[in-house]
């Protein structure tokens, strides 16, 4: 085409750009529409399946990109240890990405031989470790030098990352794994006709695990320690808040175990924990994506079928007393002053749960919300608030947890009294209309976000099919938010924000 002028030429393209513009939007318009519409139609879409063996199957066919997510999540965690091997759920997912029997070595008939002899040893130099100033120091040495020398012979025959390799070989991203108190996850996203590699690699891992350089990656979480928590004055305050805040239950363990169990961490414990709780009746796989349904049961029915059922054994759990008092803690640290309060209360599906949903999003959910708004903003006594509800974890009665560091000079004395003003207001003044129907488009507009994308969608569906028991609880939550009142949550805050219900813990500055 031509032009009589450059005005005539800039024309033509504003007029195309306008066009391009309008059309873009439009675009997006439509799959906003389309993401807002599957997301509250998410429990037609969602396909569930349950194989012999008890493992449950949850399947979202998304055909708008080639590719697929998936996650698998083990109903375990820290949890679920037993007192004198804390660390274990954590440490099982470090060495569940080892290899097995076929993935990460050259000749694995002759690594296990080796293998066996390493775990001999290492099982007798800590049965003489753990005597103390009584064990054998020239034994302990000599049993040193023997293990020494044995890794670097299974070192030879070893493909170290192997896992990883393929995955990313092929396409692999958003690979990952963790453990919490209530679940351990493994999760990647492939391109869609990579999902037999998905199902040999990870049906694999759950036949015929291989727990290969046990004693390197045994110091390596206890650096991990090291680095993370007893150099991290706040991760050491949040251990001690929570080993304070339950006096039973095992949620007042932490999740990397404590120090002296994780020295002591046991290959052969490992392994039956590893039976008893990555059983396929103990998980839930969740695939959303460019997949037919059927087409890829027929796949896990091959890969995941015949792997055996395990039937937890029937244990009880320490149950949590009621608090009946405040209770404090201080750690003094060369580290600016910090602190976390928490409430007790109970988990879900209770309604009151629901309920402390709400106030998170009004206290803390961004910068228009109260508290940074009158404690950040406006009086200037905080540098960060925050709350979380449901910590540290959700299968178990748990806590609602305000966290927060005071802006110089003021202290946490002062935050701690402003907080306290924030929950009595709640307690006494019912929350406006406005500002409640704003807190729930909010946490409307988080649920959209989260369902937007393959790895968003099995990841919520695998986590409340295995904490809530029904991955149903997702669309549930949003029915149950619409009907929460004001009232419901003066009622609530009155029943669970009072000082016997109170655990408070405080960083302060080492004084000179």
């Amino acid at each position: 085409m031509k032009f009589r002028n450059k005005s005539e030429m800039s024309y033509h393209y504003r007029i195309n750009l306008y066009k391009l513009i309008v059309v873009l939007a439009l675009a997006l318009s439509c799959i906003a529409l389309t993401t807002v519409a599957f997301a509250y139609d998410l429990e037609r879409k969602v396909q569930e399946f349950t194989l012999e063996n008890g493992l449950r199957v949850l399947i979202v066919e998304r055909h708008f990109s080639p590719t697929v997510s998936f996650y698998i999540r083990h109903k375990v965690g820290a949890v679920d240890e037993s007192s004198e091997h804390t660390g274990t759920a954590h440490f099982l997912e470090h060495m569940l990405f080892k290899g097995t029997r076929t993935i990460g070595t050259k000749n694995f008939e002759e690594e296990k031989k080796i293998l066996n002899k390493i775990n001999k040893v290492i099982n007798a130099l800590d049965t003489e470790r753990m005597k103390g100033k009584e064990g054998n120091k020239p034994k302990i040495d000599q049993l040193n030098r023997q293990l020494e020398v044995l890794q670097k012979d299974a070192g030879k025959l070893i493909i170290k990352s192997e896992i990883d390799r393929l995955y990313t070989e092929n396409g692999g991203a958003d690979m990952n794994a963790s453990t919490g108190y209530d679940l351990t996850s493994y999760h990647v996203s492939l391109p869609a006709n990579k999902v037999e590699l998905w199902a040999r690699i990870e049906s694999d891992r759950m036949i015929n695990p291989v727990f290969r350089e046990f004693f390197p990656e045994r110091n390596v979480v206890i650096e991990e320690r090291k680095q993370t928590v007893e150099s991290n004055p706040q991760r050491k305050l949040m251990e001690q808040f929570l080993a304070t805040s339950f006096m039973v239950h095992p949620y007042r363990r932490p999740i990397l175990g404590w120090a002296s169990d994780m020295y002591y961490l046991n290959i052969d414990y490992m392994r039956n924990f590893f039976k008893t709780y990555h059983a396929p009746d103990n998980t839930v796989i969740a695939v959303a994506g460019d997949v037919s349904a059927s087409e890829i049961m027929k796949m896990i029915k091959k890969y995941f079928g015949g792997i055996p059922s395990k039937k937890k054994p029937v244990s009880h759990l320490s149950e949590e007393p009621a608090q009946q008092g405040e209770r404090r803690i201080e750690l003094v640290s060369d580290a600016n002053p910090y602190m976390m309060i928490g409430y007790h209360k109970p988990t879900l599906p209770s309604f009151d749960d629901y309920v402390f949903d709400v106030i998170d999003t009004i206290l803390s959910g961004g910068r228009t919300a109260r508290l940074f708004k009158v404690l950040v903003e406006k009086k200037g006594i905080a540098t960060s608030i925050d709350t979380a509800n449901g910590f540290p974890g959700a299968r178990y009665p748990n806590l609602f947890v305000f966290f927060a560091t005071p802006r110089c000079p003021h202290t946490n004395k002062e935050l701690e009294d402003a907080i306290c003003e924030e929950i009595e207001k709640l307690k006494k003044e019912p929350v406006t209309a406005r500002e409640l129907e704003k807190a729930k488009n909010q946490m409307r507009a988080d649920f959209l976000r989260k369902l937007s994308s393959n790895s968003g969608i099995a990841n919520m569906l695998s986590y409340f099919e295995a904490v809530a028991g029904d991955y149903r609880y997702i669309t549930n939550h949003i029915n149950m938010i619409e009907k929460i009142t004001a009232e419901d949550i003066m009622k609530v805050a009155k029943k669970y924000f009072n000082s016997e219900n109170r655990t408070v813990a405080s960083l302060v500055r080492m004084r000179d």
